[in-house]
C-alpha cells in the first residue's frame, strides 16, 4: 500500500493526516458551512477526531491515503484531501477478480489506479488556489512517483461548482451514474465522473500550469500593496 508522503508546493502542502490536525480541522469546518452541501465535513472537535480517525483506519486498511490541506503562507490547515479507490492491476490474472488487492508485498505495492476525493476547503480557502495547487501535487505524484494508469474524480451531479472547477484543469467526463448513490442531504444524487489518463497526463499538467501561473501575478500585486511606502 502506499506509504504516507508530505507533497508541497509554492502556496500549498498536503500533509498526512494525523491526530494533531484535528482541533485546525475543526476550526476550518466551523467557518460558513453553506458550501458544504455535498461533501462530509466534520463539525466540532469531537467530529473532527472521529473524521481522522476513520480516515486513518482506511489508511491502515489500504483503502487510501488521506491528508490535511495546509495554506503555506501561513502554516494554517483549511481543510482535507485524499486518494481512495485504490487498484492493482498486477500479477497473475485471477477470477474472479479481487480489486484493491495488491499482488506481491503491500508494504512497497504502488497502485496502478486510483481516485481523488472527500475534497473540501474552508470558504476562505475556496477561490485561492489551493484546491488547484492541491490536484497538481497529487496528478503528479501519482502520474510521476507511482506511475498510475488512470485517476478518477466523481461529484454530486447538481454540484456545479466541482464539475465545472474539474472541466477547467482538463479532466474529460465519461458520463453521468443516474440514481448511484444516496447524497449527502438524504436525496438519490446522480454521480458525475471524471478522469485523467497516463498519456492525458502531460496535457492535463500543462492546462493546470498555466492556471497557476496566471494567477501568481495577481498575488504578486496584492502583496505589493499591503507593503508600507
Amino acid at each position: 500500500m502506499p506509504v504516507p508522503v508530505l507533497l508541497a508546493g509554492r502556496t500549498t502542502r498536503l500533509e498526512p493526516l494525523a491526530p494533531h490536525h484535528a482541533e485546525a480541522l475543526a476550526l476550518a469546518g466551523a467557518e460558513d458551512r453553506t458550501t458544504y452541501a455535498f461533501t462530509p465535513v466534520p463539525h466540532g472537535l469531537e467530529a473532527a477526531l472521529s473524521y481522522i480517525e476513520r480516515a486513518l483506519s482506511d489508511q491502515a486498511a489500504g483503502r487510501s491515503l488521506p491528508f490535511a490541506v495546509v495554506r503555506a503562507t501561513d502554516d494554517v490547515v483549511v481543510g482535507s484531501t485524499r486518494f481512495l479507490e485504490l487498484d492493482y492491476w498486477q500479477g497473475p490474472l485471477v477470477w474472479p477478480s479481487v480489486p484493491g488487492v495488491p499482488y506481491g508485498d503491500p508494504m512497497t505495492a504502488v497502485p496502478d489506479a486510483a481516485e481523488i476525493g472527500n475534497t473540501w476547503l474552508a470558504p476562505g480557502a475556496q477561490g485561492t488556489g489551493i484546491n488547484t495547487e492541491a490536484k497538481l501535487l497529487m496528478l503528479r505524484h501519482a502520474f510521476e512517483t507511482w506511475g498510475v494508469r488512470r485517476i478518477s474524480l466523481r461529484a454530486d451531479a447538481r454540484n456545479t461548482r466541482s464539475r465545472a472547477a474539474m472541466e477547467r484543469l482538463g479532466l474529460t467526463c465519461e458520463g453521468v451514474r443516474r440514481a448511484h448513490s444516496r447524497g449527502l442531504d438524504g436525496a438519490v444524487r446522480s454521480t458525475a465522473f471524471y478522469s485523467v489518463l497516463d498519456e492525458e497526463w502531460p496535457t492535463v499538467r500543462s492546462i493546470i500550469e498555466l492556471r497557476l501561473a496566471a494567477r501568481a501575478p495577481a498575488r504578486r500585486r496584492r502583496r505589493k500593496t499591503l507593503v508600507p511606502a
